[in-house]
């Protein structure tokens, strides 16, 4: 602290320290190993969303506007724990809990841009099977390639948009009282209740944020469903319906795994006093294991990925002999 102060000019109206100090895992008991396995998550993250890349990308049959969006997803997924882990196991490895006041905003970007994105692909993902099955006569006309790559590029421009103007607010933050961030990453939410002057604009931000990137995408898929329940009732064939349904369960899945332990550590905040290490663990698992799943439920409960890794399989096996 003492190097802290010592940095801080004393006619300076807006107090930023030089570092920060990330608390992390280091109160938790056994951290070593929640290190470690974090360490496992994003291998398995990289490897995963790398392999789902690499079919849609070498498979021209999956060129389309629905894998266009698989495809971003996994992008997102591998972007967004790639901000997050490998900070946590430099931490582990060199033991220095320490990070400046500059790569800390970074940081807090990258993080949360990337799982707001993930939120929003989702209700892309959401959009296209609405249209898929409420408007099947029209789902090639409403949904190409072009209107998906335009809807992630607002997608994108609005998430920045909001995610920068919070990163701005917090630069406009004193923090003369401690520099000790409790949060496994350089959180918006601790970070800002920090501050010794007036925190309040980055609190309607951080509102209007949650509101538009999770709350908000939250209550659109929930009523894209509803939609569909209701689409899937007009179809008179048992089996029509279930073959409809079939091609949603891969996105319910996702949708399950990325917004109910959200909500859940959301409500628990609202509703009791949560101590900070559970915080820490249930938020931090939320955020890096759904980015780790994603790949593996879209490969296992996708029809056509996995006819393609049956052809690629196939293609490998009539090599093997021309070669040997």
């Amino acid at each position: 602290m003492s190097s802290f102060s010592s940095a801080v000019s004393p006619n300076a109206t807006i107090v930023r320290p030089p570092f920060f100090f990330v608390s992390g895992f280091s109160d938790i008991p056994h951290g070593k190993y929640y290190y470690i396995f974090m360490c496992f998550v994003y291998v398995v993250t990289v490897l995963g969303n790398s392999f789902i890349m690499l079919i849609i990308y070498i498979e021209r049959s999956l060129h389309t506007a629905k894998y266009v969006i698989v495809f971003h997803l996994a992008v997102v997924d591998m972007c967004g724990n790639t901000a997050l882990i490998p900070k946590l196991i430099d931490t582990f490895l060199s033991g220095n809990q320490l990070i400046t006041y500059e790569a800390c905003l970074a940081n807090m970007f990258f993080v949360h841009f990337f799982t707001f994105m993930q939120s929003l692909t989702i209700v892309a993902l959401a959009y296209d099977r609405f249209i898929a099955i409420c408007f099947p006569l029209k789902y090639h006309v409403i949904i190409t390639n072009v209107a998906m790559v335009v809807i992630l590029a607002v997608l994108w421009t609005l998430t920045a948009g909001l995610v920068i103007a919070a990163v701005a607010f917090l630069s406009r933050l004193s923090f003369c009282k401690s520099i000790v961030i409790n949060s496994y990453f350089c959180d918006h939410g601790p970070m800002y209740r920090m501050a010794c002057n007036d925190n309040s604009p980055n609190y309607i931000i951080a509102k209007i944020a949650i509101t538009i990137l999770l709350v908000g995408p939250l209550v659109l898929i929930v009523a894209t469903y509803i939609c569909i329940i209701f689409a899937l009732l007009k179809i008179a064939s048992r089996e029509e319906r279930l073959r409809a349904m079939k091609t949603c369960t891969s996105h319910l899945i996702v949708v399950t795994l990325f917004y109910l332990p959200i909500s859940i550590i959301y409500i628990a905040a609202n509703v009791t006093i949560v101590h900070p290490d559970v915080r820490i663990i249930s938020t931090s698992l939320s955020s890096t294991i759904p980015p780790m799943l994603n790949p593996i439920i879209y490969t296992i409960k996708t029809e056509e990925i996995i006819k393609t890794i049956q052809k690629l399989f196939k293609r490998v096996k009539i090599i093997k002999p021309e070669v040997s």
